[in-house]
């Protein structure tokens, strides 16, 4: 069994991987801050098994928290997010089990996923990537999320702005010590799909 990353926790991360990841709306005078919404926020994953015959995929269930701000009108932003590694999960327990062991990820030592971002590059009003550090597995390395799309609208039942977001990255599981089965494999390649929504908020960071 073969399969990695990410991204965060993971995440990736990352997402991410946390993934991540955020941006800001339209037209803003100053920078607003977003709490993650741990129950719209999705990190995925895909890569090789055995020569690349296939390729697994599997996802985090858990973002265990995050936060961004944004100033689009500054064109500057942070992001920094949480992905708990343990809730990895491939459908299938004993990969499950597997991945959680020593050979991959190793949780019961490295329980989180952290990716953590002080560059957001804009295309107009619009965030298109983030540039930061993943740290995982114990590794801290640099990855580059692209902001595939970002739309804010008014929440319905909470009656506050909230934000979505598609991001993308890709990730060797190699770099952050995680190498089992990469020989095999042919390619320690982690693809990262990262959905993520949060509310904006008063203030930086969780609010309790």
């Amino acid at each position: 069994m073969n399969r990695f990353n990410l991204g965060f926790n993971s995440g990736f991360t990352l997402g991410c991987a946390a993934l991540v990841l955020f941006l800001s709306s339209p037209a803003r005078a100053e920078a607003k801050h977003y709490n993650l919404d741990p129950a719209h926020t999705y990190v995925s994953f895909e890569a090789p098994h055995i020569q690349a015959i296939s390729f697994w995929r599997g996802k985090f269930d858990h973002t265990q928290s995050g936060s961004v701000t944004l100033d689009s009108e500054a064109k500057t932003g942070s992001i920094d997010v949480t992905i708990d590694a343990t809730s990895i999960d491939f459908g299938m327990q004993k990969m499950n089990d597997h991945a959680k062991s020593p050979d991959f990820f190793d949780v019961a030592k490295f329980p989180t996923a952290v990716f953590k971002s002080d560059t957001v590059k804009f295309d107009g009003a619009t965030p298109v990537e983030a540039d930061g550090e993943l740290t995982l597995h114990g590794v801290t390395k640099p990855v580059a999320l692209k902001i595939n799309s970002f739309k804010c609208i008014p929440d319905p039942m909470l009656k506050v702005e909230r934000c979505g977001a598609d991001a993308s990255a890709e990730i060797n599981r190699s770099d952050f010590g995680i190498d089992y089965g990469v020989k095999m494999t042919g390619s320690g390649s982690v693809k990262l799909a990262i959905q993520v929504e949060g509310l904006l908020a008063d203030k930086p960071g969780p609010q309790h």
